[in-house]
């Protein structure tokens, strides 16, 4: 998808009008779809509910099985609500920043190195505040972005996107490695983070939730703030440039955040991949380019992508569960191959 610069319209051009009915229709309809996904989420599991066991499951209500169950499922669903939107928001300024349209926190090792990170700390040096593995993880998802940057620099031509791809790509492929070796001798630590390696949500609490808010919060300001910087820079460099932006300043901003974003949510659920490749595009084709409206509705649409991928992994194997990261991949690995294969697709 190539950038475009802006078209000056004519008096009575209709297609601003069109734009904008069609962007607050498909606001409308993903916090609709949103709520749908939530009341799923908390009705349907393991363990079939009532209407009753919902009512005393949001009442705090552990008193019967079914009504503890809802409770339990009640964090989980904010937490892949949480987790969503801030991978969604995430791929989008990557795709931006770099104008690479493959760019996706897990593509590009930036989960990756976050989880190594965590898994280190954990092994290495006794880490078991959750605090300390969002500090960890975010310096992890700092390194991996400077690490594929750096890389992806290396020879003529400096970062293009195929090279950032390949890089990102190949460096996930290390982490993931390194993280294997690092736990498979260590069966106390290996035990309790088989599950987190694949990416989930299972686990959620509230105290986690409260502890990652901030970070969450602070890395979606960021990114929201760098919404117009990321419009200037999907014009070129040279052009954002003589327009008087100061690129690496706003480069840097917005991948910040994005970073945040990944290190966050990384430390509480997991290295799940493709919900910040998917979103972004698709949401485009519905609201367009404009970072000041593509990133906010980014959140929405990652929002909803999780927390309906969390609901098909506890119903399609019951009573048995399938990690959200795994039903994620399945979505996402046929989108990454068809978005390869376009021809097109080398820009943003």
């Amino acid at each position: 998808m190539t950038a475009l610069a802006p078209t000056v319209t004519a008096p009575g051009d209709a297609r601003p009008r069109r734009w904008g009915r069609r962007r607050v229709v498909g606001v409308v309809a993903l916090v609709i779809l949103l709520l749908i996904a939530v009341i799923l989420s908390v009705t349907f599991g393991a363990r079939d509910v009532t209407a009753a066991d919902v009512w005393a499951g949001l009442n705090g209500s552990t008193d019967s099985a079914s009504s503890a169950a809802v409770a339990k499922r009640i964090p989980r669903t904010v937490l892949a609500i949480l987790v969503g939107a801030a991978l969604a928001v995430a791929g989008t300024v990557l795709q931006g920043a770099t104008r690479n349209p493959l760019a996706d926190p897990q593509i590009l090792g930036i989960n990756g190195g976050a989880g190594l990170a965590i898994v280190t700390g954990i092994a290495f040096f006794g880490l078991s505040s959750p605090s300390m593995y969002i500090w960890t993880g975010m310096l992890g998802a700092a390194g991996a972005a400077v690490l594929v940057y750096a890389i992806g620099s290396l020879g003529r031509g400096g970062a293009t996107p195929l090279r950032l791809a390949l890089a990102g790509a190949v460096t996930a492929v290390a982490f993931s490695s390194l993280t294997s070796a690092i736990l498979l001798p260590r069966t106390e630590v290996l035990n309790v983070f088989r599950f987190w390696q694949i990416g989930g949500v299972g686990g959620a609490t509230f105290p986690t939730i409260l502890q990652v808010l901030p970070f969450l919060g602070v890395g979606l300001l960021v990114c929201l703030a760098s919404a117009s910087a990321l419009n200037t820079l999907a014009l070129g460099d040279e052009l954002a440039a003589g327009l008087g932006a100061r690129v690496r300043t706003a480069r840097l901003i917005a991948t910040g955040g994005a970073v945040v974003l990944c290190g966050a949510a990384t430390a509480v659920a997991g290295p799940i991949g493709f919900v910040g490749l998917v979103v972004p595009h698709m949401l485009r084709l519905l609201v367009g380019v404009d970072h000041r409206w593509l990133l906010p509705v980014s959140a929405l649409g990652g929002a909803v992508l999780l927390t309906l991928a969390d609901v098909v992994g506890r119903v399609v194997a019951r009573p048995e569960e399938i990690e959200v990261g795994i039903v994620t991949a399945l979505i996402g690995a046929p989108f990454f191959i068809a978005l390869v294969r376009r021809q097109r697709m080398r820009a943003l």
